[in-house]
């Protein structure tokens, strides 16, 4: 289950030489994400991944992403944010707030 984006920290921008990379990477709203593991099992390495369900607030990591970094006035998709079950308390908190 996707659980989070996947942020990028100062370090991008130390392997790339860039001091501008942290803020293109998040201008480009592709971040990944992270899983968490709903069922024991093994994935392999060209495995195809398949959508089972969404979650009823039709939220993107992409939508969390910009939340986070650029939207934090949006109080209809803060709401949204904040009630989603899969997205770690401590992110939830965060837009609770």
């Amino acid at each position: 289950m996707v659980t989070q984006p996947r942020l990028p920290c100062y370090k991008l921008g130390i392997r790339f030489g860039r001091p501008d990379m942290v803020k293109r990477f998040l201008a480009s709203r592709r971040t990944g994400f992270y899983f968490g593991v709903l069922q024991e099992g093994e994935v392999g390495a060209g495995d195809t991944l398949e959508l089972v369900s969404r979650d009823d607030n039709n939220i993107t990591v992409a939508d969390i992403t910009q939340l986070y970094v650029r939207e934090q006035h949006n109080p209809e998709l803060l709401h949204r944010a904040a009630q989603l079950e899969a997205l770690p308390q401590s992110w939830r908190d965060y837009f609770q707030r």
